[in-house]
């Protein structure tokens, strides 16, 4: 029995920031407010002649051309597409339901349908382990001279190394993350908004990508 193939769908977006509305029932449900689109096909990539599907999306047109370099310059020219601010390059979309120069807007997406949301994770600069990792720390009195540090790492005679993935103070956040399931609880086609139920990643004006599988 063979497996269906899955259709890939996705767009560009900013997030806006987070509201809440209030369901058919009365309760309050929180969501985030994204401005997804409208976007430009750019460029479409494929097994044949790149090793893989995938569409490149254009987003917030430039209305000065100032600060484009000449491959990106010619690579609008060559698509026929004004030049825009933002390209995000989208993989397994289906190449064949698309053109060079579509517009994909909102209402890709349904009410109640569940998506992938991925974006860049709010930078905290430099963090110890007990707010990075969430390591209980030491004690608190006076005296204990084990307060919020990362204790002991060194081996023995074997295997006499700090294995990889050991916790440790550094940079936290600023990091691409992804966050699956979120529920699609509004579509505004006039306003290009995107009402999801939930927090997602990033800051408020970040940039996220949002795609959703279907049968």
């Amino acid at each position: 029995m063979k497996t269906a193939v899955k259709k890939k769908i996705g767009i560009v977006g900013r997030k806006i920031g987070m509201t809440q509305i209030f369901s058919e029932r009365g309760d309050e449900v929180p969501v985030t407010v994204i401005q997804a689109g409208p976007c430009v096909v750019v460029r479409k990539k494929t097994k044949a002649r790149d090793g893989y599907d995938a569409l490149q999306l254009g987003f917030e047109e430039v209305t000065r051309k100032r600060g484009l370099n000449k491959p990106q310059t010619g690579a609008f020219k060559k698509a026929d597409v004004p030049p825009q601010r933002i390209l995000r390059e989208i993989r397994d979309m289906d190449t064949e339901s698309y053109e060079v120069g579509q517009s994909l807007k909102v209402d890709l997406f349904e009410i109640g349908e569940r998506v992938k949301v991925r974006g860049v994770s709010k930078g905290r600069g430099f963090a110890g382990v007990v707010k990075r990792h969430g390591f209980a720390g030491g004690g608190a009195s006076h005296g204990s001279m084990f307060h919020r540090a990362p204790g002991a790492i060194g081996q023995a005679a074997w295997p006499s190394r700090v294995f990889k993935g050991m916790g440790m103070p550094g940079q936290m956040g600023n990091a691409r993350v992804s966050v699956k399931g979120l529920q699609v609880v509004g579509v505004d086609p006039e306003k290009n908004v995107l009402l999801i139920r939930g927090a997602v990643p990033g800051a408020n004006q970040g940039m996220v990508i949002i795609t959703a599988e279907r049968d």
